[in-house]
């Protein structure tokens, strides 16, 4: 569904789109332009190939923390599950419409899509894990914070950027990946609830999940236009319509849903915890830093001319105030969705109007418990699958940021010592039992430990300029 802008400016002839219908194809300028719209005939399609590209995405945080809690796929009440999905649809939706409407100094007014983000999993985990629905509050309460410091950081960023390059940058968001690889292929083989049992492992999860990446591949090299925008989506469809057939799905959760779902604020409660709140705060601070390189991606690589002040600084604030929006109802952290950047970029179409439509279709969609409670029959194991692609894109995509980098011996030493710490003390947490609650969370986090490494190094040993 690609919108090709005629080099020329001229527009020579029809544009086909889906279900035959055609139109003038736009100037190049046009193209370039946030402020244009093609029409609702080019902006419906094309904003909900917006979503399709991030739903699965957008999704899979708030399953992965419910599971970590113990209240999520396969649990006797769904309900909690349920609403959070919920929530995230509602909320990615309206942070959108933050990013591409704007309020006063809020949001960027560019084509950017919103969604839960991933880099905040490895500080959530540990807060909620095996404590049930009641650790959300502390969790959500945590968010909300680290939502509002966020939004005030938009002010001061840019400032400090020099402290992140894309060494550390990289690192940052490889750690992010690997941390949750683990997640995948437990889900693949059966789920948490199903370790320890001759179920875990077995070759019909396998099959399923399996089948997932199969089509996710196929879709994404040999099919075009939404068909590859889509392909996680549509391999999860493949993964599902074996599961019906094999009798491994059942419709109750959504023959019991309702209709509309509106949402509450404070759903989980009130609660502080200083090393919740601490590790939103820094987690806060890297998600920043992602949002400016999708803010520079879209203005450098679509609109060819470099990202204004004003736009990157409404960006961030779009980012925290959307956060703490969401929190405050029992949704996940927002952050800017780097593939629906990738999107505009063979699109050829930087209109933010069109993303406003997908905006509008996420949070109709989050009004409607019926969709969540689909969601939630999905087999865990056709759900691994997917997540496989997904966290494995993302450690992919920090590889990517690390070509860029001068491998001296001094950022081989940086890059090395950062990794090896973070990731080995996720790996074996019990290495830092004796130290105080706020502690053990941040420093096996992954993430963090591995970031303030990487950021002091980076600015107190020798050669930084040289390289």
């Amino acid at each position: 569904m690609a919108v090709s802008p005629h080099p020329d400016g001229v527009p020579p002839s029809d544009v086909p789109l889906p279900g035959g219908a055609t139109r003038r194809a736009m100037t190049a300028e046009q193209a370039r332009d946030p402020n244009y719209f093609p029409g609702l005939a080019s902006a419906i399609p094309l904003g909900i190939q917006h979503v399709l590209a991030m739903f699965v995405s957008n999704l899979t945080p708030p399953i992965i923390v419910a599971g970590a809690a113990g209240f999520g796929f396969g649990s006797p009440d769904p309900g909690e599950l349920i609403y959070m999905i919920q929530m995230s649809m509602l909320f990615a939706g309206i942070a959108t419409l933050l990013q591409t409407i704007g309020i006063g100094p809020v949001g960027a007014r560019l084509p950017l899509v919103q969604g839960t983000s991933f880099a905040f999993i490895p500080i959530m985990l540990p807060i909620v894990a095996g404590q049930g629905v009641a650790a959300m509050a502390a969790l959500s309460t945590a968010a909300l914070i680290g939502g509002l410091f966020h939004a005030v950081l938009s002010a001061f960023v840019g400032r400090i950027r020099f402290a992140l390059p894309p060494l550390v940058t990289g690192l940052v968001v490889l750690m992010i990946g690997l941390s949750l690889m683990r997640i995948g292929v437990q889900y693949a083989a059966g789920g948490v609830p199903a370790i320890g049992t001759p179920a875990y492992g077995a070759g019909v999860s396998w099959l399923l999940a399996g089948v997932v990446v199969a089509a996710t591949l196929g879709l994404k090299f040999f099919a075009r236009g939404i068909w590859s925008a889509a392909a996680v989506l549509l391999g999860l469809l493949a993964g599902y319509v074996l599961a019906l057939a094999l009798g491994r799905i059942s419709f109750a959760p959504v023959a019991s849903a309702g209709w509309v779902m509106l949402p509450s604020p404070f759903h989980f409660g009130f609660a502080l915890s200083g090393s919740a709140i601490l590790g939103f705060c820094l987690t806060g601070f890297v998600s920043s830093i992602e949002s400016i390189g999708g803010v520079e991606a879209i203005c450098e690589g679509s609109a060819r001319r470099p990202a204004s002040d004003r736009e990157v600084v409404g960006a961030v604030s779009a980012d925290g105030l959307g956060t703490a929006l969401a929190a405050a109802f029992g949704a996940m952290p927002n952050t800017t969705f780097s593939q629906n950047v990738g999107l505009i970029a063979i699109t050829g179409l930087m209109s933010r109007h069109v993303v406003t439509v997908g905006a509008v279709f996420l949070v109709l969609c989050g009004l409607a418990p019926k969709i969540g409670a689909l969601v939630t029959t999905i087999p865990i194991e056709v759900l691994g699958g997917g997540v496989i692609v997904m966290f494995g894109m993302v450690a992919s995509a920090a590889l990517t940021m690390l070509s860029g980098v001068e491998w001296s011996q001094r950022n081989m030493l940086i890059f090395g010592v950062s990794l090896s710490l973070g990731l080995g003390l996720q790996l074996e947490p019990d290495a830092v039992s004796h130290l105080p609650e706020t502690a053990r969370i941040l420093l096996t986090s992954g993430v963090l430990p591995a970031a303030f490494i990487a950021v002091v190094l980076n600015l107190i040993l020798p050669g930084r300029a040289a390289d």
